[in-house]
């Protein structure tokens, strides 16, 4: 096999792969998602699981200003800008939530703006292409329903996080520790498979 054939093999089965857990997250929270969205969503996650994506780095600038030079860029560039906003605000908040709160940063507000970059990508591909395309509006549903597409994300960070972790003191409190900020019921049963009880309050894990 060429090493273009094993690329195109590696894509394909990461595509499959977060294609699974997007339309089991989908399922599981009752969203109301087109097959459009999940299909882009999932190669989404699949381009941010590549060892050499390192487009994410670009976040650690104020978001405010990123996406305020992207407005004010013209043409593909700016459409590209956008999405690339759109899609790097998307993964974040999904899997670095408590990473923002750190950092100070309110959630609600993160995702306010990378709603708004989905925004100006549809405005901009309605424009170039008029109405009546019958074109599925996968950007104008990721803005629309922004808040609905960061937790199906953060879901699957969970789920991924719950299957990869080992038995290690260190990985279960790594669980603990998310499971206590998002109450998420796969980190519950993950540790719960691990002869841990979660509770919330006072009583701690038993």
């Amino acid at each position: 096999m060429s090493p273009d054939q094993h690329d195109i093999d590696l894509a394909s089965d990461l595509q499959s792969f977060f294609h699974h857990l997007v339309d089991q997250a989908v399922r599981t929270q009752h969203c109301a998602a087109t097959e459009a969205a999940e299909h882009y969503l999932a190669g989404l996650l699949a381009d941010y699981a590549k060892p050499d994506r390192l487009e994410a780095a670009s976040l650690e600038r104020p978001l405010t200003l990123l996406l305020d030079e992207a407005l004010h860029t013209a043409g593909s560039e700016r459409f590209e800008r956008l999405r690339s906003l759109g899609d790097g605000v998307l993964y974040t908040s999904g899997f670095f939530a408590d990473h923002l709160s750190t950092r100070g940063v309110e959630l609600r507000y993160v995702r306010t703006l990378g709603a708004r970059a989905y925004d100006g990508a549809a405005s901009m591909l309605r424009q170039s292409a008029g109405d009546g395309t019958g074109a599925p509006d996968v950007f104008r549903e990721l803005a629309d329903n922004f808040a609905m597409f960061a937790e199906v994300v953060s879901r699957i960070a969970d789920v991924l996080q719950a299957n990869s972790a080992h038995n290690s003191n260190r990985q279960v409190v790594r669980l603990y520790e998310r499971w206590i900020k998002t109450g998420s019921a796969p980190l519950a049963v993950a540790l719960a498979g691990r002869g841990l009880t979660p509770q919330r309050g006072h009583g701690g894990i038993h």
